[in-house]
Formats: C-alpha cells, structure tokens, sequence
C-alpha cells in the first residue's frame, strides 16, 4: 500500500520553516493553511475478497463523488462533478452478471439512518445507462454510467473502517486516519483499471480546519509500504496550457529532510478566478414542467486564458435524477427562434431515460444526462449590457407516488458550467500530470486536445429542490385525495358501463322488432293484391 499526503498552499497563504519539520521518526505539520489531498494505492492483494472479486470482474470501475456544499476548486484541482455519486463501469466480458457490483454499491453507499440516499440497484445493465455515442468516438472505456444523490459519505466511511482496514491489520492505523478524513473531503474518488490491476482511493479537502493543518505523520509500519509526502504551490506556467508546481517533498521514514522541487505540466483543467461564477434556479411556480435558469454575470463571460490556437465554447452539463427529464425532440431542435428564447446554442449530446409518457415508478434506469452549448453575447454587448445573462433549458416532471402532504421532492444537482477550448493540432502530454483527473462524464464529450475553465458555482447547497404535486393520500378538507378519487373512478366506471349495456340493449331490441314486423308487411300487401 503506498499513501501520498500533498498539501496545496494559494500563493498568498503564509509559510514558515518550522510549520513542517521532518525527523528519522516522523514528518510533523504546524497550523498549515493549504488543501489537501489524500490518496491511497491498493493492489489487488491488499484487498479484501468481496472487493477484489468485483474488481477482477471489471475492465474499468470509476467513482466520483462530490458534496453538495460550495468548496474552492483550486489548481491543480480544479475539475468539478455535479453534487453525489458517480459510477462508471466496464466489466470485462458484456454477458457477465452485474449483481455483484450493485451488491457491494449498496453495502458501501447503503442508506443511513438520517435517511440519506444510498444506492439503488441489482444489475447495472439494467439500472445504469449507456454513455452517449460521442463518448465512444473520444475513446472512452466505460460503457454504463449510474448516478445518485449522496449527500454523506458516512455509510463509505463506515465500511472502509470495517472491511478495508480490519483487513490490513498491522496497517490499520494509517487507513483508518485516511478514511476519516473522507468524512470532511470534497471530493472523493475510486479508480480501479485493470491494466494496472491497482486501486486508487483518494480525497481533497479544499479548505484548511480552523488554525490550519497540524498532525503527525509517521513512517509506514510495513516495509513494503511507502508514505509521500508534498508541500507545494502552485501557479501558471510559462505556456497558457502549464501548471507550476515548487515545494518540498519527502518520503517519511527515509528522506533526513525536505526535498526542494519545481516541475509543470500542461492540465486538463484549469480554474478560473473566484470571481468568475454562475447560478442556478428554478422558475417559480415550477408545476410539472419546471425551467432551469443558468445565471451567469457578463464579467464572467469573456473567454478564458487559454491557448490562441483554440476555440472556446461555454457549456453546461445537466445529471438529472429520474423524475426529472428533458424532451429529447423539443431541445435537440435547431429552430433559431426556440435557441435565442433561452440563450442556447445547441444540444450537443445526451444519453439515460427520455420516454415522455412513463411515471417514475416504471422507470428502471436514475436518469439521464445532458450536454448544452451555451449562446455567449457578442463582444461588443459587454460594455453596452449590465445584466446578467441567463440560459434556460425547459424540464418535465415525471409523475410520482402519493404522499400524505400531496406533494413529493425532486432533488436536481446543479449542472457544471465549463469553457472548452479544443485545437486539431495543439500538442497535449496530459499523461505528465500526476494530479489529472478524468471520467467525470463531460469530458470524454471532447476531444483528447481540449482544455476546461471551470466556473465556481455561487450558492450555499448545489441541490435544488423541487416540489412536485402528486395524489394526496391524507384525508382531510378537498376534494382531491384518495377516497373521493376512488369514488368518482367507481361512480364514472359504473356509468359508463351501464351507459353501454343500455346502447347494447337498444340495438338489439330495436333489431328484434324489424325483424318480426318484415313478414307480417310482406303478408298484407299479398292480401291487398
């Protein structure tokens, strides 16, 4: 097993000698202002058999996880997800049964008992969906995607606690002090490929606890482990593409002292200034066909800092839940008139659940998600235009189950808002960045020679909450809750059918009398002849 602890200071934070002090016997860490990001590399021996059984199943298993509170993406992490959980998964034959990973998904992410959402399924193939078909063309690997909302890591931490750590034993400590600090991270991720047959738990904590960071960090207490560590800042480089890292390094337990280092590296993603931010709402009152309004002021829509031989493009990418959903026909128009209503230049991709008529209790699959680009006002409407500049996307509801109250939550994860910026022929070595991130499900929409801007969401919870009417089961005053429903369903039904066999009866008597009054008419005219 081999731990790197790296602390990320802004350039302005203060630092002294003293603040980090490394012996033969251990690296010790004073009221340190910084990020921080743990990350743990697990072979598969390490593991325990419930895990790596999944693992030796799967060709490729991602997981990112997000808070859904507002924290600082700074470089080199800057990338962003939509609040909760995301999987992407590939087994490594298409026929094989699924059940096993859904099992160990809902043991880790299983529900709490605040009531916080855990993972809902028993075979991926039938409750995560197909990633969109330009995914393919990027050369992504994963082919099922899942998502859920997720707003604790507390059941996760529980079971790393449980299962992992009682599992290394003489190493229990070290992972243990690492799976609490999931507790206060970020982000989250689990990266197993099995080229590398390694697995890759990390997390950062983008904001120091109050008085900073201060621990003591000891030298692993198996030989073949290795803890890293790093003290680093960084900023951008020489090139509009590069990161520049310079800190300290070390190798607890075997460097006598802090290692000075400078290194860059063209990233994949970059941040942009705290400034340059964006929100999201919905248009009240909602009904079943809510709009979602992206709100961007337009100092924060002049083009990024990114290489001249690129083109930017804003966007948005929308994970909606799936009593949430788009209509496929009506956003993928190119209609210019519908596109200027709402600010958009266009659907770009979508994959997940699109059916317009079903509920939600007859949907397998948790949703769907939605890549826009962005209509961005002309140049010279920046000096002229003050107001903000908003985009719009048209949503529907699905219908849900009953409630007491009549009416049931849909909680919607705020979309990320990015600048991408591609060229054909800009040379990208992103393979030289140690702190990279991929598979966050926009970014395999793109070619492999883009870079993304990320915008810093503005808002106290990234989850906005939906109230959507459904049939009231609570009896009480109104006329619409179950009982008088089920009445006047029994009362119609009753009608209709006696109105029916009334018609039956009508015609067939009416039949009946033709038919015995046709000889008796043919009879008298005879006579009369």
């Amino acid at each position: 097993m081999k731990r790197r602890i790296t602390y990320i200071q802004r350039p302005d934070a203060p630092f002294e000698a003293q603040q980090a002090v490394l012996t033969s016997k251990s690296l010790t860490i004073h009221n340190l202002e910084a990020a921080r990001e743990d990350r743990l590399t697990f072979d598969l021996d390490d593991l325990p058999d419930e895990f790596r059984n999944v693992l030796q199943q799967s060709q490729e298993l991602r997981l990112r996880w997000a808070t859904e509170r507002p924290f600082d993406a700074i470089e080199p992490f800057a990338s962003r997800v939509s609040p909760g959980l995301h999987v992407q998964y590939t087994p490594l034959a298409l026929t094989q049964s699924s059940e096993a990973l859904c099992s160990l998904l809902r043991t880790a992410f299983e529900v709490n008992e605040d009531g916080l959402n855990g993972v809902n399924c028993t075979k991926a193939e039938e409750t995560f969906i197909t990633p969109p078909p330009q995914a393919a063309h990027a050369g992504a690997a994963a082919s099922l995607q899942y998502h859920t909302e997720l707003p604790s890591l507390k059941s996760f931490v529980e079971y790393i606690e449980q299962i992992f750590c009682d599992w290394l034993q003489e190493r229990r400590k070290e992972c243990s002090g690492t799976a609490e600090s999931l507790l206060t991270a970020d982000t989250v991720d689990l990266d197993y490929d099995s080229s590398s047959n390694t697995l890759v738990l990390s997390g950062l904590c983008s904001t120091a606890p109050e008085g900073g960071w201060s621990e003591e960090i000891k030298p692993p207490s198996s030989k073949s482990d290795k803890v890293e560590f790093g003290l680093l800042g960084a900023e951008r480089g020489i090139s509009a593409d590069e990161i520049k890292i310079g800190g300290l390094l070390a190798v607890v337990g075997e460097d006598k002292k802090l290692k000075p280092t400078m290194f860059s590296f063209p990233s994949r993603h970059h941040a942009l200034p705290e400034s340059v931010k964006y929100s999201v709402s919905f248009a009240q009152p909602t009904g079943l066909h809510p709009t979602m309004s992206i709100t961007i002021p337009h100092s924060s829509l002049h083009r990024p800092p990114a290489p001249d031989d690129t083109t930017c493009s804003l966007h948005t990418y929308l994970t909606l839940p799936s009593s949430v959903f788009g209509d496929q026909y009506q956003l993928g128009t190119t209609d210019p008139l519908f596109l200027q209503s709402h600010n958009l230049a266009g659907l770009r991709a979508h994959a997940g659940e699109t059916d317009l008529e079903a509920p939600d209790w007859a949907v397998n699959r948790w949703g769907s998600t939605w890549l826009f680009e962005l209509a961005t006002p002309a140049e010279n409407e920046f000096t002229t235009e003050r107001s903000d500049w908003t985009a719009t996307i048209p949503l529907h509801l699905r219908y849900l189950n009953p409630s007491d109250s009549g009416y049931r939550s849909a909680h919607v994860p705020w979309p990320v808002v990015f600048w991408a910026c591609s060229a054909e022929d800009h040379e990208v070595g992103m393979g030289l960045n140690p702190f990279d991130r991929t598979n966050l499900g926009y970014d395999t929409l793109f070619g492999p020679r883009t870079f993304f801007y990320q915008l810093h969401p503005d808002a106290d919870r990234l989850v906005e909450t939906v109230d959507v009417p459904v049939l009231h089961l609570k009896e009480g005053e109104g006329y619409f809750h179950t009982r008088n429903i089920e009445l006047a369903t029994t009362i119609v039904i009753s009608l209709g059918f006696f109105w029916i066999l009334w018609r039956l009866l009508r015609v067939a008597w009416s039949s009946g009398v033709g038919a015995n009054n046709t000889p008796n008419k043919t009879h008298d005219r005879q006579k009369k002849e």
